[in-house]
């Protein structure tokens, strides 16, 4: 039996990522440098397993997105045309009694989570009450109660959404007091004022102190997209509506970089910005919420894991926009930003470069300004919400237990394990001949150390969906047995039809077919 999600923590994942190869704390020979980990033998094959899916998903499926990879280092002056160098910033508090600092916008949101649970909790107390006749829509309208807490969250949703667009950081804290909000560790309300602070680093390009310019590190991958729309428009003679594509690292200086891989100071982004025309944009946003929805459920970790939430308080640049929020061990948080952009973007580079960058449109003798829809999704958010679903400690019925990552076959870091019985009587000979002819198609693993009880628990935590198994019988008619990871369950089939039957389960075809 599998432990349920709510009792797997980001502790357990951790652990094991480090004890089986996936993630290691960055520097740790030096004891570490905080919120940046490093990708191990497992983890760079499932991040770029998880790569793969999303460019061929989005570049290769769309004859209309092509895909660029821009530098890290752009000229100093795209960060003030966009809005990073005066408005790329964090409302930050700290608790003067445990020195914790918190964003104070993400102390608000966690305020209303608990106001929400309470609502979740009168549901189900009135859903147990009256069975089948229950009507939730009539429920949540009408209860007492549950106005009430409706009530209470609207309120905060607005004074909050007033002092962040006002920049009323004295309202913010007001609202921190007013809703007696305590730090978790320390448990006093002994907060310090709110101050904003910039997420860039800075660096300088020269090589004297007086002939060095500052420049920064990308704090998004998006912008290199947007400084390259004309090249790319013009040398893959692209039209509205199409897209560029770009999976590539970015940096911020987050003051509160925890909760493992989830908010780091140097993260990778795999991100889509679409061009469209004007007046367009809220349908191909919704075409591309719906789009990236079904690309996650695709992977079948749990449609319940899912959901969307959207932005109350928009960015400068947008119009809409909502994300795409996964159950993580520690509650639903953002996985995926889809937004609509408006002409900020191009309008700005515009202005600031004095190029043009308008489309003119010839079937309508009209030359305008593209607006943009875009897709964002943390790469190593991705590969942590993978992780949070697949881990699974099991009670078997033999009384034994076991952790597996029953991560999706197509994603798995290795795809199938070659394993002779025993290590003699020419069955590791014959192994090594499956697996030199499985190599060429799959990232297959050979290993013949301990017993083949124990290689199958080693295979179970690092997420393998298929072990080969070579015994006596292979010798004398080449068939071997296929072992499943989730169901354990085996079967028989022949080394004729094993990378046919094995390509059949693990192929991307079969997934990229259901988005």
């Amino acid at each position: 039996m599998a432990n349920s999600g709510d009792s797997i923590t980001l502790k357990n994942i951790a652990s094991h990522c480090k004890e089986y190869g996936f993630i290691y704390p960055s520097s740790e020979i030096y004891d570490g440098l905080g919120a940046t980990y490093d990708y191990g033998p497992y983890g760079s094959e499932l991040k770029n397993n998880i790569k793969e899916y999303w460019w061929k998903a989005m570049v290769r499926m769309n004859e209309n997105i092509v895909g660029i990879d821009a530098a890290i280092f752009m000229h100093p002056t795209t960060w003030k045309a966009s809005g990073h160098v005066d408005a790329f910033n964090d409302p930050l508090i700290d608790n003067k009694d445990s020195k914790k600092r918190y964003r104070a916008d993400v102390l608000i949101e966690e305020q209303i989570a608990k106001i929400e649970g309470k609502i979740n909790k009168e549901v189900t107390k009135a859903a147990k009450r009256f069975g089948d006749s229950f009507d939730e829509a009539q429920f949540v309208s009408t209860n007492p109660r549950v106005v009430k807490y409706k009530g209470q969250i609207a309120d905060i949703e607005e004074r909050m959404k007033t002092s962040i667009e006002n920049g009323d950081l004295e309202a913010l804290k007001q609202l921190i007091v007013d809703l007696e909000i305590a730090d978790p560790i320390s448990g006093t309300r002994n907060w310090t004022d709110v101050r904003q602070f910039n997420l860039m680093f800075a660096t300088e390009l020269g090589s004297t102190a007086d002939g060095a310019e500052k420049i920064y590190l990308r704090p998004e991958t998006a912008q290199g997209i947007f400084v390259n729309y004309l090249n790319v428009q013009k040398t893959s003679r692209m039209k509205p509506p199409f897209g560029i594509a770009q999976i590539g690292k970015a940096f911020r200086n987050e003051i509160i970089a925890r909760q493992f891989i989830f908010r780091m100071r140097e993260f990778e982004q795999m991100e889509m910005q679409f061009f469209i025309k004007p007046g367009t944009e809220m349908e191909w946003y919704e075409h591309w919420k719906e789009k990236r929805m079904n690309w996650h459920k695709a992977l079948g970790l749990g449609e319940e894991k899912y959901r969307f939430h959207d932005h109350l308080n928009l960015a400068h640049y947008a119009n809409a926009a909502a994300d795409i929020e996964f159950d993580f061990p520690m509650g639903f948080k953002e996985l995926e930003g889809i937004h609509s952009r408006t002409d900020f973007d191009l309008g700005a580079h515009e202005k600031f470069s004095g190029k043009k960058l308008k489309y003119y449109d010839n079937a309508t003798n009209e030359s305008y300004t593209p607006f943009v829809v875009e897709t964002s999704i943390g790469l190593d958010r991705m590969f942590l919400a993978v992780m949070s679903a697949s881990y699974t400690e099991e009670k078997l019925e033999d009384g034994s237990e076991r952790t597996v990552l029953k991560i999706p076959p197509v994603l798995a870091p290795v795809k199938v394990a070659v394993l002779p019985l025993v290590n003699k009587d020419g069955l590791p000979e014959k192994a090594q001949e499956i697996m030199k002819e499985i190599m060429l198609d799959f990232n297959a693993q050979y290993d013949a150390k301990d017993a083949i009880g124990k290689r199958y628990r080693r295979q179970d935590a690092i997420g393998t969906p298929y072990c080969i198994t070579i015994d006596h019988e292979t010798l004398e008619n080449n068939t071997v047995t296929i072992r499943e990871r989730d169901s354990m369950k085996q079967m028989r089939v022949s080394i004729a039809e094993l990378i046919s039957t094995l390509e059949e389960k693990v192929s991307i075809k079969n997934l990229l077919r259901k988005i």
